[in-house]
C-alpha cells in the first residue's frame, strides 16, 4: 500500500513537473511575440522620422522590452526552480530564494515601466505626472520591503545552515 502510494506520488510530481515546464513554454513564447511587437512599435517610430513622436515610440518600444524580459526570466526561474532542481517550494530558504528570484525581476521591471511612463508623460500629458510619481514611489516601497525581507533572512538562514547548504547543492544541476 505504501509502495503505491509513493509512485503515485512520483508519477503526480513528474506530472507537475510537465505542466510547470509548458507554462514556462508558454511565457517564452509571449516573450518573443513581445520582442517582435516592440521591434515593430520601434521600426514604425523611426519610419516617421527622427522626432519627439519617434522617441516616443522607442520608449514605449523600450516599456515593451522590459515585459519581455519579465515573461522570459519567470520562464527561465520555472524552468530551473520546478523542472530542474525538481524541489518542492516548503523548505524557509528555498521559498526566500524563489521570492528573491521573482521580486528581482519585477521591481527591474516596474522601474523600466514606471521611467517609461514618466517620459510619455512629460511629453503627451504632464497632468499624469503625479500618478507616475505615485507608481515609482510603490515601485520604491516595494525595493526597500525587499531589501528588509532579505536583510532579516539572512538571520533566518543563519538558523538552517544544512537548508542552505541543500539548497546551494541543487546549484549544481544548473552547471
Amino acid at each position: 500500500m505504501l509502495r503505491c502510494y509513493y509512485l503515485l506520488m512520483k508519477i503526480l510530481l513528474r506530472l507537475f513537473a510537465s505542466i510547470h515546464a509548458l507554462i514556462a513554454v508558454l511565457f517564452a513564447v509571449a516573450s518573443l511575440l513581445i520582442v517582435v511587437i516592440a521591434a515593430r512599435t520601434g521600426w514604425e517610430a523611426l519610419a516617421g522620422g527622427l522626432n519627439a513622436a519617434a522617441a516616443q515610440g522607442i520608449i514605449e518600444a523600450i516599456g515593451l522590452i522590459a515585459v519581455a524580459v519579465v515573461a522570459l526570466q519567470i520562464a527561465q526561474t520555472i524552468v530551473e526552480e520546478e523542472v530542474i532542481r525538481e524541489v518542492q517550494v516548503s523548505a524557509p530558504t528555498r521559498v526566500r530564494r524563489y521570492l528573491s528570484r521573482f521580486l528581482v525581476v519585477i521591481v527591474i521591471a516596474l522601474a523600466v515601466e514606471g521611467l517609461v511612463a514618466t517620459f510619455k508623460a512629460l511629453h503627451d500629458d504632464p497632468s499624469q505626472l503625479a500618478s507616475v510619481a505615485a507608481f515609482l514611489v510603490s515601485v520604491g516601497v516595494l525595493l526597500a520591503g525587499w531589501g528588509v525581507f532579505i536583510r532579516l533572512n539572512t538571520s533566518a538562514e543563519k538558523l538552517e545552515p544544512e537548508a542552505m547548504a541543500e539548497a546551494k547543492s541543487e546549484d549544481k544541476k544548473l552547471e
